[in-house]
């Protein structure tokens, strides 16, 4: 086509050129030739459009044959899929016969099936808890594999679960040591001995450690027990095979030792009284060194003054008794009224000396509880203004206010009930001492009074 319409335009061109060569001098021999040419590009445009009209026809004929293909193929699969579909339906039934076959040939097997898939999956989780999978690791997988078993089990995985019971019998009756990786509260991971003790607890060099079931891992509790609970480990960790030694054992697996590093210490109890608290126990060290003082002072004032009775001829200006008796030397011509005014006088000099630092322990006693009080106060206003805050729906928020509270309150009595018995005791002496100086002056009053009636 594209040759046809180039003709055209040749002879176009042409024609424009005879025409102006007609026009000039009419030059019929160009005209012929260009018609000549014209005829020529016709036939073989012909030509040309006959081959694709012959090329398009076979190509026609080819995908005809295609489609046929096909065509077949698709009644082949379709004929196929029938027949499997039969098969398939055939195998179904096929399969039911046999499962009842295979239900009727098992019998009490298949009841002894589903009591062995029961029991292995009630162990895995005590197994996988217990603290000897911290020793013997690995011992669940067997069960677990019976647990999810589809067929019957062997003779051998009968006696795994057997042996899985049984070591766990047997083990939970002993006490053995071991090396294996132990946390640190620092992150730090150890290789340490590590003692077992049955199924109930596991103990280092350091204390008591428990089991992570969940991570397979032994770590550290946050804090340990008391110090006679601590002491039993090193107890154990040192005595021999064959003796006997105390121990404290956590019947739950380590659940009360958890337990027990979420309660609070006396420290952090005392910790919780707060600056009230500090206020209270600055005061009872106060008056129990007042006390200690004056209790000491008045040991050694007691004994120069048991010496002094001992030598009243001679007396001395290092105690009491001393000091009046030499007021009775220095007196002796006096008579008995104003000897004995002098003996008085001499005593209540000395009262305050002996008495110094008793009321102080009294008043500290006294000032005590009302501290403990005013933190009782302090602590519930704290408490009142957290609920008007967030509510009481956490009692969390509230815990620490009440804390202070209530630790005020006994930090107060604990801090008067001693300072009440010092108090008592030195207070006890100090009477003593006088009741001596009384009862000397007294003698010396008689006596002097016996000379003078002589």
């Amino acid at each position: 086509m594209k040759k046809l319409f180039k003709g055209f335009a040749v002879a176009a061109a042409l024609t424009v050129s005879a025409g102006a060569a007609l026009n000039a001098h009419a030059n019929t021999e160009a005209l012929d030739k260009i018609l000549e040419q014209v005829k020529q590009n016709r036939i073989s445009e012909g030509k040309i459009n006959k081959a694709r009209e012959q090329e398009f026809l076979s190509e026609r004929a080819d995908k005809q044959a295609l489609l046929n293909k096909a065509k077949r193929d698709l009644a082949a699969e379709k004929a196929r899929g029938e027949r499997l579909n039969k098969q398939f339906k055939q195998n179904e039934i096929t399969l039911a016969d046999k499962e009842t076959e295979l239900v009727n040939a098992q019998g009490t097997l298949g009841e002894m099936f589903g009591v062995v898939r029961r029991s292995s999956a009630d162990a895995i989780g005590s197994i996988e808890a217990s603290i000897v999978s911290a020793e013997k690791p690995g011992r669940a997988e067997v069960l677990r594999s019976l647990a999810a078993a589809k067929e019957l089990p062997t003779t051998r995985e009968l006696e795994e679960l057997w042996i899985a019971f049984q070591t766990e019998m047997t083990e939970s009756a002993k006490t053995s040591t071991f090396e294996a990786e132990v946390a640190e509260l620092s992150g730090d991971i150890n290789v340490k001995q590590v003692t077992r003790i049955g199924n109930f607890n596991l103990v280092t060099k350091d204390g008591y450690v428990v089991y992570d079931a969940e991570n397979k891992s032994i770590v550290p509790l946050g804090k340990q027990p008391a110090s006679n609970v601590v002491a039993t480990v090193s107890d154990l960790l040192n005595t021999s095979a064959s003796s006997y030694v105390p121990f404290v054992v956590d019947p739950t697996r380590g659940a009360i030792l958890r337990l027990n590093t979420q309660k609070a210490s006396v420290e952090e109890r005392w910790h919780q009284g707060d600056t009230v608290g500090y206020i209270i126990t600055a005061l009872l060290a106060l008056g129990a060194l007042i006390a200690l003082v004056r209790f000491l002072d008045l040991m050694v004032v007691g004994a120069k003054i048991k010496s002094q009775i001992k030598n009243a001829n001679n007396p001395s200006d290092n105690n009491p008794l001393g000091r009046i008796l030499k007021v009775y030397h220095d007196n002796k011509n006096q008579d008995v009224e104003n000897l004995e005014l002098k003996l008085d006088e001499a005593i209540l000099r000395e009262t305050p000396r002996i008495e110094a630092g008793i009321n102080i322990i009294k008043i500290l006693a006294a000032i005590a509880p009302l501290l403990g009080l005013l933190g009782t106060v302090v602590g519930m206003i704290l408490t009142f203004e957290s609920i008007t805050l967030f509510g009481t729906g956490d009692p969390k928020i509230m815990a620490g206010n009440i804390s202070l509270a209530l630790v005020t309150t006994a930090l107060g009595l604990i801090a008067a009930l001693p300072l009440i018995l010092l108090h008592a005791i030195v207070a006890g002496r100090s009477k003593s001492i006088l009741h001596i100086l009384d009862e000397q002056s007294a003698g010396i009053v008689a006596a002097h009074a016996e000379k003078e009636k002589a």
